[in-house]
């Protein structure tokens, strides 16, 4: 007997807002597949409010009440029944980021939770990484995200330490990340992978995506230090309108991609990794997990 259920997830970084709709395929006797069935992405920008006026304007206010409002109506018509929606760190640490859920809550019926950094860690840590990694090796996992970006150590399979650092792409951009942060960065990565003789990076997040896909390398296949240096350096050899023009990255993506290089060039060079995996998973993949799995509560539709 086969079944088929809709469950959603609501990502709402500094950066964007994502809606997930994957298919959850059940059969006796196997595993649940979960199949993408759906993902819009809206840049919305957050951070670009909350890091320098610590509160979300009253623009990008309505820019969310719209976008959940149209995520509302989007599962309405998926027929989703389960969905869980996640802010992340502009949400967290904007004043008015309270006032805001429950004006979501009120205008689209979509009930928002602001999580912290070390239970965003562990949700994107829920996605199962067992199918990207081998079991015999040793990663630090980096997910770069707008206003935050987390780290985890996995051995053999096995999540050995995490943590989140005020470190993310719209802060870099604002010049918002002091020197302190990057050298209490490099101090924990290499704190945490002394005791290995080798260590691969897997990223995570949408801009090393954006990166592998312009690769061309093959699913699977890891990018290597030489080419996200390489590539980096042609990258900031471009103004922001050729990065648009010539390199056909959209206009929200063509600023951010750099910080987020630099993000996880400094992760590999600390870590002392010559590659870098790219699953194409996140925040709202483990959300979509979770919700499945039960270790997160979850809202139905």
């Amino acid at each position: 007997m086969l079944s088929i259920k809709k469950y959603a997830a609501i990502d709402i970084g500094s950066n964007a807002v994502r809606l997930l709709i994957s298919n959850i395929i059940e059969q006796k006797g196997k595993p649940a597949q979960f199949k993408k069935n759906s993902l819009v992405r809206v840049p919305i920008r957050l951070g670009a409010d909350v890091f320098i006026k610590n509160k979300i304007s009253k623009e990008n206010t309505q820019r969310m009440l719209d976008t959940m409002l149209a995520f509302k109506l989007l599962m309405k018509s998926h027929k989703v029944v389960k969905y869980k929606a996640c802010a992340t760190s502009a949400m967290r640490e904007s004043e008015n980021g309270a006032k805001i859920v429950q004006s979501v809550l009120d205008h689209a019926g979509i009930s928002i939770d602001i999580i912290g950094g070390e239970e965003e860690a562990a949700i994107i840590a829920a996605t199962d990484l067992n199918k990207y990694i081998e079991p015999n090796k040793i990663y630090l996992y980096v997910d770069v995200g707008g206003g935050s970006t987390e780290f985890t150590v996995i051995d053999h399979g096995k999540q050995v330490v995490s943590r989140s650092f005020k470190i993310g792409t719209v802060r870099l951009l604002n010049d918002m990340v002091r020197k302190e942060t990057w050298q209490e960065l490099e101090q924990w990565i290499r704190t945490n992978v002394k005791d290995y003789d080798k260590i691969e990076v897997i990223g995570s997040g949408g801009n090393i995506n954006k990166i592998f896909k312009i690769s061309g390398k093959a699913m699977g296949k890891p990018l290597t230090y030489f080419y996200m240096t390489s590539y980096y350096y042609t990258l900031q050899s471009y103004s922001y309108e050729e990065r648009i023009t010539e390199l056909d990255l959209n206009q929200d993506r063509a600023d951010v991609i750099i910080p987020a290089m630099r993000i996880y060039l400094s992760a590999m060079k600390w870590s002392g990794a010559k590659n870098i995996y790219v699953p194409k998973i996140g925040l709202a993949d483990g959300i979509i997990k979770s919700i499945y799995y039960d270790t997160v509560s979850s809202n139905t539709q």
